[in-house]
């Protein structure tokens, strides 16, 4: 039987199912790295308010979802990200770029919300309390809790708009390694039965 399987199918076959396999098992490893770092920012919304950081940090250092504080000392910059406000309302969070001082990454703060993305920012910096949040430009932002004049307040992280779908992900590669199996099972059989006969 092993001598009448085709070379050539049956080694890509197999090198795909193996593939397949692989994925599935890495997607069960980023499940429970998903479900640690869920955990730690769980955590993280429960712990004591801190300085925000001034200073570079590490990606995994990054205090994500803590209540912090901060002083803007000098407005350097702004722009306009897809966002929610408290009632769940899709628009534009408004970031404020600060400069904290003479060194260090400095201060992204979300000072509120609104619908139009051009809206006017009425703030000039000082101190500003909120949440950090990710931030896909600089790493982390703190969104404040209350907003100027002519804003609203953004919503904060949370912890239900972060996807954990690895363990779905994973049953659907080890399901495709085995329908690619038995498809290929039923493939052979047939060829079997026509040379056989």
């Amino acid at each position: 039987m092993i001598k009448r399987l085709p070379i050539a199918p049956t080694t890509i076959v197999i090198a795909a199912v193996a593939l397949m396999i692989t994925l599935g098992v890495w997607q069960l490893e980023r499940a429970k790295w998903k479900e640690a770092l869920l955990a730690q920012y769980r955590k993280a919304d429960a712990l004591p308010p801190i300085p925000f950081p001034t200073v570079p940090l590490r990606s995994d250092q990054l205090p994500l979802f803590r209540h912090a504080t901060g002083v803007c000392l000098r407005v350097v910059g702004q722009r306009a990200v897809a966002a929610e406000n408290l009632r769940g309302e899709t628009g534009y969070g408004h970031i404020v770029d600060c400069a904290t001082g003479a060194e260090g990454p400095g201060m992204s703060v979300e000072v509120g919300w609104s619908t139009n993305p051009n809206a006017k920012v009425n703030w000039s910096g000082g101190p500003v309390s909120g949440i950090i949040a990710p931030d896909r430009l600089t790493r982390m932002r703190l969104v404040a809790a209350s907003a100027p004049p002519g804003l609203e307040p953004a919503a904060p992280p949370s912890l239900a708009s972060i996807p954990n779908n690895h363990r779905s992900y994973a049953v659907q590669w080890f399901a495709f390694a085995a329908v690619a199996l038995v498809i290929y099972a039923l493939a052979l059989r047939n060829r079997l039965k026509a040379r056989a006969q």
